[in-house]
């Protein structure tokens, strides 16, 4: 009986010698960092202040006068900045409509590139190749630099998607539905001696 207890008293011995060695020896999990990573916080502040330099810039260049709705009224409705405008143009290019420039993908800028909409800034031709049209001041965004471009696309691309397919323009002579400001017929000092740049006049 003795001997019984000794042997088990034995083998309870060995097996907290064993555990004991175990907890001892083991190591404890690596955690892997869940902070970013240095180059990962600086990828991510320079795209913010590239996103912000774009928005500041879509400000001073009145891009909001036209492609956010209300503005031209005195109330620009900033829930939906950029998507678009259903007052038109008219003049002698016909009747145009300020775009929607959020990315939303079936009415907006959501299929094209950051290259794209800069190239389209620079060649004053919109992303499906057609020119810009009045009163898109695209001549004057094309003075910025590419830096300044790629700011401005960036923003575009950081906005709302909203959901808004404008008016399509109409060619010469096409009469306009809904609101629309008329251009009178200009001046013999201002007429044009040619066609604006990037308008196609072969096309009605």
């Amino acid at each position: 009986m003795l001997r019984v207890r000794l042997i088990s008293l034995l083998l309870v011995l060995v097996a907290l010698s064993t555990a004991a060695f175990v907890l001892w020896g083991a190591k404890p999990a690596t955690k892997k960092s869940t902070a970013p990573s240095a180059k990962t916080s600086a990828t991510a502040a320079s795209q913010k202040a590239k996103v912000e330099l774009g928005r500041k810039l879509v400000m001073v260049s009145a891009c909001n006068d036209c492609h956010t709705p209300g503005t031209l009224f005195g109330a620009p409705d900033f829930d939906r900045e950029l998507s678009g405008s259903e007052l038109g143009w008219q003049g002698p290019w016909g009747t145009t409509y300020a775009r929607n420039l959020t990315p939303d993908l079936e009415t907006g800028l959501g299929y094209y590139k950051e290259e794209e909409i800069v190239k389209a800034l620079k060649s004053g031709r919109r992303l499906d190749g057609e020119p810009m049209l009045p009163p898109m001041p695209w001549q004057n965004l094309a003075a910025y630099s590419d830096n300044e471009l790629h700011a401005i696309a960036a923003f575009l691309m950081s906005v709302k998607a909203v959901s808004h397919k404008v008016p399509d323009k109409l060619g010469p002579g096409q009469p306009p539905t809904g609101s629309f400001v008329v251009f009178p017929a200009p001046s013999s000092w201002d007429a044009p001696k040619s066609a604006p740049a990037g308008m196609d006049t072969t096309k009605k």
